[in-house]
């Protein structure tokens, strides 16, 4: 289920302020949040922004075909290690 247009898309004060205040002073830093459930709005386009997967932060970089998507989306948190190998040989 989508968010109400009403209240408008969900993003974190704290990462918010922290990208207003680099985009007045015209810095590009890492900025590092747990924040996964923030949705990416125009403002951090070109930002490198450091979401936490559950064991580190993994960078991303903010492009405008991100926008309006979580920035969990783009860090996954389980690795995925193959599929169980099928023993033909031990069916014969």
């Amino acid at each position: 289920m989508t968010r109400s247009l009403k209240k408008g898309p969900f993003v974190a004060n704290h990462l918010l302020r922290k990208i207003e205040n680099l985009n007045l002073r015209k810095e590009k830093k890492i900025i590092v949040t747990r924040s996964r459930a923030s949705t990416i709005v125009p403002t951090m386009i070109g930002h490198t922004i450091a979401v936490y997967n559950g064991q580190e932060h993994l960078p991303i970089y903010i492009t405008d075909r991100m926008i309006g998507h979580k920035l969990g989306e783009f860090v996954p948190t389980r690795i995925f290690r193959g599929h169980a190998r099928s023993d033909k040989k031990s069916r014969r």
